[in-house]
């Protein structure tokens, strides 16, 4: 027995995300130019063919209404944060207050943790910088923030806004 995928996975391993690709590109390009949909189509099969290896097979979602949840909340707040740190950049520097955080982890899968670290690295004005093991066995993301009062806060938030509902999707 083989435990090759079926043609049709090889060719496309991911197709939900293939099909986002396509319109992702369609859309920052503006067009439906056919030579502009045979590219998004190319690059939209080439891109899950190559990252293959790199994607747990099957994507370990098991609350698809919470990942769009999900997906709008940080939506939301990427918005907000692009807002607070351009009001951070165009006022006095003594606004600014960087500090280095260390958030401890609960999510068990490295996938999780990994859709986590981008998770806060796209978020404006913080950024994950490792992926640490503490010590007695579990993990540590280490985040760089731009603005940071209350480090205890930042844990907080980034634990109850994203890694909870993570660990509700993923886990």
């Amino acid at each position: 027995m083989s435990n090759a995928p079926p043609p049709r996975r090889r060719l496309l391993p991911h197709p939900l995300m293939s099909a986002l690709l396509l319109v992702c590109w369609l859309w920052l390009n503006n067009t439906l130019a056919p030579g502009q949909i045979v590219l998004g189509a190319a690059l939209a099969i080439a891109i899950p063919a190559f990252t293959r290896r790199f994607w747990p097979d099957p994507l370990p979602v098991h609350r698809p209404g919470k990942l769009l949840a999900f997906g709008a909340l940080l939506l939301y707040d990427i918005v907000v944060a692009n807002l607070q740190v351009a009001g951070l950049i165009l006022g006095p520097l003594s606004r600014l207050a960087p500090a280095f955080v260390r958030v401890p982890l609960d999510l068990r899968s490295d996938f999780g943790a990994t859709v986590l670290a981008s998770t806060v690295t796209l978020t404006p004005g913080t950024i994950s910088v490792d992926i640490e093991d503490d010590g007695s066995g579990g993990r540590v993301l280490v985040v760089h923030a731009l603005r940071c009062l209350d480090p205890a806060a930042l844990v907080h938030s980034i634990k109850d806004r994203y890694e909870r509902r993570l660990m509700e999707i993923l886990e």
